[in-house]
C-alpha cells in the first residue's frame, strides 16, 4: 500500500527564525555592502540605520550583534569603501601592459560606465560625505582626508609613470597634478549626478589632459616689468595681476 503523504504543517505565524547556517561575517559583509550602495546614492545624514537593515533584510534585533552606534557604522563603511576604491584604482594604474594614461582614461570610462549602470543615482561616497562634514561626527574628517591623500598618491604614481614615458610635460609635480585632478573630480561626480549625464566627466578629464601634457607651466608667463623671464614659473597671484584688471572701485 502506497505510503500517504503527509499533510502539510500549518505555518507559524510571525517573523522567521533566525537562519543559524548564515555565517555571522557573511551577515556583516552583507551590511556593509548594503550600507555603502545606500551612502553613495543618498549620502549619510539622510540614512538611518533601519534603512540599511531592511534593505539588507537583517533583523533590527540583531543589530547589535554588528555595530555600535551609526558613528560606527560610518567609519566601518568609509574604511570598507576606501579598501574598495583602492583595489580598483590599482586594477588600472598598475597594469604594465597599457601605458600609463592609457590607464587614467580606462578608470574614467569604468567610473562613468558605473554612473551610467545606476542610472546616475550613485556617486562617490567620499565626495558625499565630504559635502555633509559641517554636520558629521569630527572623527569623520581625518578618516575622509586620510582616504584622499592615499588615492592622491596612487594617482601620483601612475602620473609619474606617464612623465618618465613622455606622456607627461616634465615641468609639472606629479603630486600637484595628483591633488588637483581629486579635487576637481569629486566636483565632476557631482555635476554628472545632478545632471544625470557623463559629459561633467568627459569636460573635466579633458581639461585634466591638456594640462598634464602643456609643456608650459600652468603659471608661466613673460613679465617685463620684473627680472623674470618668460620660461620661469610665477605665482598664481602673480599672474592673476599681470593679466586680469583690477576689480573697478565704487565711489562710496
Amino acid at each position: 500500500m502506497p505510503a500517504t503523504a503527509a499533510p502539510n504543517a500549518p505555518r507559524r505565524r510571525g517573523r522567521p527564525p533566525k537562519n543559524p547556517a548564515v555565517p555571522r561575517e557573511d551577515t556583516r559583509a552583507l551590511l556593509v555592502r548594503t550600507g555603502v550602495a545606500v551612502l553613495t546614492e543618498k549620502g549619510y545624514s539622510a540614512v538611518g540605520i533601519d534603512e540599511i537593515l531592511r534593505q539588507a533584510a537583517v533583523r533590527k534585533g540583531s543589530f547589535d550583534d554588528y555595530v555600535e552606534s551609526k558613528e560606527a557604522v560610518g567609519q566601518t563603511l568609509i574604511a570598507a569603501y576606501a579598501g574598495y576604491f583602492a583595489r580598483k584604482l590599482d586594477r588600472w594604474f598598475l597594469d604594465p601592459a597599457t601605458p600609463p594614461l592609457q590607464r587614467l582614461r580606462g578608470f574614467i570610462a569604468d567610473a562613468q560606465a558605473g554612473m551610467q549602470r545606476h542610472g546616475f543615482q550613485r556617486g562617490c561616497l567620499v565626495g558625499n560625505l565630504g559635502q555633509e562634514m559641517g554636520t558629521l561626527p569630527e572623527s569623520f574628517r581625518a578618516q575622509l582626508e586620510g582616504v584622499l591623500l592615499d588615492w592622491q598618491a596612487r594617482t601620483a604614481a601612475c602620473l609619474r609613470a606617464a612623465q618618465q614615458a613622455g606622456e607627461i610635460a616634465p615641468q609639472h609635480e606629479c603630486a600637484v597634478l595628483a591633488q588637483f585632478f581629486w579635487i576637481g573630480w569629486e566636483g565632476a561626480v557631482l555635476r554628472a549626478k545632478l545632471q544625470r549625464c557623463a559629459a561633467p566627466l568627459q569636460v573635466y578629464f579633458f581639461s585634466c589632459l591638456d594640462k598634464a601634457t602643456t609643456r608650459r607651466p600652468l603659471c608661466s608667463v613673460a613679465c617685463s616689468s620684473t627680472n623674470r623671464t618668460a620660461s620661469k614659473p610665477l605665482p598664481c597671484a602673480c599672474w592673476m595681476r599681470l593679466h586680469c584688471p583690477p576689480f573697478p572701485m565704487r565711489a562710496r
